[in-house]
């Protein structure tokens, strides 16, 4: 489906043949069964620290302002397998070009505070995600 260091346009070349949502972090085409994870270092002015730690992959969840819960993109992270959905990881390298990193897989998550949007501290979603190779 996807090719291990490719560079997408993720417009052009993933949203125009998958659909899903065009912004934001996790988008979740209705009519595919995966889902598309988005990171890039422009997020840490909302709190989001993605990368590889010894536990995996950590992946903050989505919202930019006031707690995260477990809705919309943070609950099809968590129930992926339940659904029958596959996790796909790409990286901003450019503006509107992303690089696909791999399959990954849900293990678990932590909640820690970072600030939102608007400066106000509140709780966070990160989570751990493995690579599947």
């Amino acid at each position: 489906m996807f090719e291990k260091g490719k560079i997408y346009n993720r417009r052009n070349d993933l949203h125009k043949h998958y659909g899903g949502q065009i912004q934001g972090g996790i988008s979740t085409p209705s009519r595919h069964n995966f889902i598309m994870l988005f990171t890039s270092t422009t997020g840490a002015q909302y709190g989001y620290s993605d990368g590889w730690s010894n536990e995996g992959y950590l992946y903050t969840g989505e919202g930019q302002k006031g707690e995260m819960s477990f809705v919309r993109g943070n609950l099809a992270i968590r129930d992926h397998e339940k659904v029958g959905k596959s996790l796909h990881l790409f990286e901003y390298v450019s503006l509107g070009n992303v690089r696909y990193i791999g399959q990954m897989s849900y293990k678990s998550y932590i909640i820690k505070d970072a600030k939102d949007k608007d400066g106000y501290i509140r709780k966070i979603i990160v989570f751990i995600l493995q690579p599947i190779d």
